[in-house]
């Protein structure tokens, strides 16, 4: 805690199915144990991950609130009623980093109007493991979220996505629901110019990571991988 105010302590995630000590540093599993407020995006998930980092306390005596779809500032200021007593709050989103690419920056943003202190843990971030990891350009990159399900409209807007990267040569990373992935895939192979980077990266930091990055010709020469239903990431960049 920090003067008058608990803190509001954002709590990274596991990306998929592995032992906390592989992606939570200890201090970090530490401070998340001794919190007994959460604020988070789905209540199954966050109890399965709080019994994965060995929580102590007993479920049914944690408070756990879930995010509103539609928050104002009333319900904000109710979720973090908590920290303003004194005590801290974690929150949670359902896999990696709170707040990047998830919900919950509204709660951050009026944590910091209301004084409370914001203590970001390190943890995993599918969006940096990725780029890390592709040998594209980490200086200048964007996270553009899902595109696009109809095919026309995902057609042109990777289309847009390769011009601006060719243009300002930047990373385009993007994310699909995972029973879409191969969709994706075929579209991005059918679409990008044959010397654009792509980079693919599946179940980061699990037993099951695997990560290629390839031409859009050379992809187009191999099996394809194995991506159904499987949390992955896209990045391309232009040459």
């Amino acid at each position: 805690m920090s003067g008058p105010h608990g803190a509001l302590v954002l709590l990274p995630v596991a990306l998929g199915d592995t032992s906390w000590q592989r992606f939570l540093p200890g201090e970090a599993q530490q401070r998340a144990c001794a919190i007994a407020h959460f604020v988070v995006e789905n209540a199954k998930t966050a109890r399965a991950e709080l019994k994965r980092i060995g929580h102590p306390l007993p479920l049914r005596e944690m408070d756990i609130q879930v995010l509103p779809e539609r928050d104002d500032a009333a319900s904000l200021d109710a979720l973090l009623a908590p920290a303003r007593a004194g005590h801290d709050v974690g929150l949670m989103s359902e896999a990696g980093c709170p707040a990047v690419a998830d919900p919950g920056a509204r709660l951050v943003a009026r944590a910091h109007a209301l004084g409370i202190p914001v203590r970001p843990l390190v943890g995993p971030s599918s969006i940096l493991l990725a780029l890390m990891a592709s040998g594209l350009n980490g200086q200048s990159f964007a996270f553009n979220g899902y595109l696009p399900v109809p095919d026309a409209e995902r057609t042109t807007r990777i289309r847009q996505l390769e011009d601006e990267s060719r243009r300002l040569a930047r990373t385009q990373i993007f994310i699909e629901t995972p029973y879409r992935n191969e969709r994706l895939f075929d579209a991005l192979l059918a679409t990008c110019r044959p010397d654009t980077r792509l980079c693919v990266a599946r179940d980061l930091t699990t037993d099951e990571e695997w990560i290629a990055s390839r031409t859009v010709r050379a992809w187009r020469g191999e099996p394809k991988p194995e991506l159904a239903r499987r949390p992955a990431l896209f990045l391309i960049l232009a040459g």
